[in-house]
């Protein structure tokens, strides 16, 4: 039996606020894109989002203003697009497992954003990637890409767990409630941390 990894994540991070549900800045944002996004991740996002999980991850929302989702994938996707991968090929080519002949960013063929770190990582959701069920591959943020065949949700757990799921040594684990603190929404608000349920570590 599948385990569920979504429910083991809402399961650390508490009750969901929900504050920004938004079906049709969903359908607005995968529209543009070309595809849709992984449900476990927009279920997540519409649950906390725009948040910093545990000081270092960072989602934002496609329903806002501040903390724009698509904004900020398209700024990214833009950034990523400008690199000339023919100067020399990243450490894990992405291009490779998704048997493309060019690294493309925002696009249902490519690398989509899904979210970033303040350590640098980007993680990236593949449409076509494992075999066309959906991979992530993380960029580590010195250049080299991992891919990892599994849902957001898997991910999100793992991460949180400590796993080393950004690359060799990316392992980081914080004992205790995850820390939730909501990105301010206007300038010079300054909302006060959160914390999931006691996880008995």
């Amino acid at each position: 039996m599948r385990e569920n990894y979504l429910e083991r994540v809402l399961d650390m991070l508490g009750e969901p606020l929900g504050r920004y549900q938004d079906p049709e800045a969903w359908r607005e944002l995968e529209g543009e894109l070309g595809v849709s996004l992984p449900t476990d991740y927009k279920k997540i996002v519409d649950g906390y989002a725009p948040v910093l999980i545990n000081k270092h991850l960072s989602l934002g929302h496609p329903a806002t203003e501040r903390w724009n989702l698509g904004e900020w994938m398209r700024r990214t996707a833009d950034s990523w697009s400008q690199i000339d991968w023919d100067e020399g090929e990243p450490e894990g080519d992405p291009r490779i497992s998704l048997g493309v002949p060019d690294l493309n960013f925002g696009t249902p063929d490519g690398l989509i954003p899904l979210a970033s770190t303040d350590r640098g990582e980007v993680i990236f959701y593949a449409p076509r990637g494992g075999r066309g069920k959906g991979a992530l591959f993380v960029e580590d943020g010195e250049g080299e890409f991992f891919e990892y065949s599994m849902t957001f949700g898997e991910w999100l757990f793992r991460w949180l767990m400590g796993d080393e799921v950004a690359g060799s040594g990316s392992g980081a684990f914080y004992p205790g409630p995850v820390s939730l603190s909501d990105l301010p929404m206007a300038a010079g608000e300054r909302p006060p941390t959160r914390y999931g349920p006691s996880r008995g570590m």
